[in-house]
């Protein structure tokens, strides 16, 4: 019976790895988002792995065929418990799936439901129970906000897990 596996890669290997197993005839899925990154004064958003240095492969594992994933460019190894490998949860595989966009990238829950101008609620930290409005996300798990103190509207960066959308 096919089932999905966890492939571990080489460092920054995803797409390479990605690309010999289907030469194999291998279904894969490596699921990917889109990562804001900013260098040089430049922010540009960027397709990064969800999961660095892993993807998925389908495979029977009780056909011998399976072993050649382990000599494949841009592979490592597989997620293994001892000689046999590891098989990953199915449902986990297809929430996946179903938060992907029509181009295959995956829509990051938490900033699903925010979009700029959206008005907040800060439940945690130093700004707790301030209303605010949200601006943008940012990649390391924080968001702009817009807090009005004084009678000025001043930014402030906060996580994303202290803040409820409001209405």
């Amino acid at each position: 019976m096919k089932r999905w596996y966890a492939v571990y890669t080489q460092p920054h290997r995803e797409s390479v790895a990605r690309e010999h197993l289907e030469r194999q005839g291998f279904e894969v899925f490596a699921p990917r988002y889109i990562k804001r990154r900013r260098h040089a004064r430049r922010v540009e958003d960027v397709p990064a792995p969800l999961f660095p240095r892993y993807i998925f492969a389908a495979f029977d594992a009780d056909e011998p065929e399976w072993r050649v994933i382990r000599s494949t460019r841009g592979v490592v190894d597989l997620v293994r418990s001892g000689l046999d490998p590891v098989p990953a949860p199915a449902e986990i595989i297809e929430e996946i799936e179903k938060r992907s966009d029509e181009d295959g990238f995956v829509i990051l829950a938490r900033n699903a439901d925010l979009s700029p101008g959206a008005k907040l609620r800060i439940e945690a930290g130093p700004f707790a129970e301030y209303e605010a409005i949200f601006q943008t996300a940012r990649d390391d798990e924080r968001v702009v906000v817009l807090l009005s103190l004084l009678g000025r509207e001043v930014r402030a960066e906060v996580p994303i897990d202290a803040v409820t959308p409001l209405g």
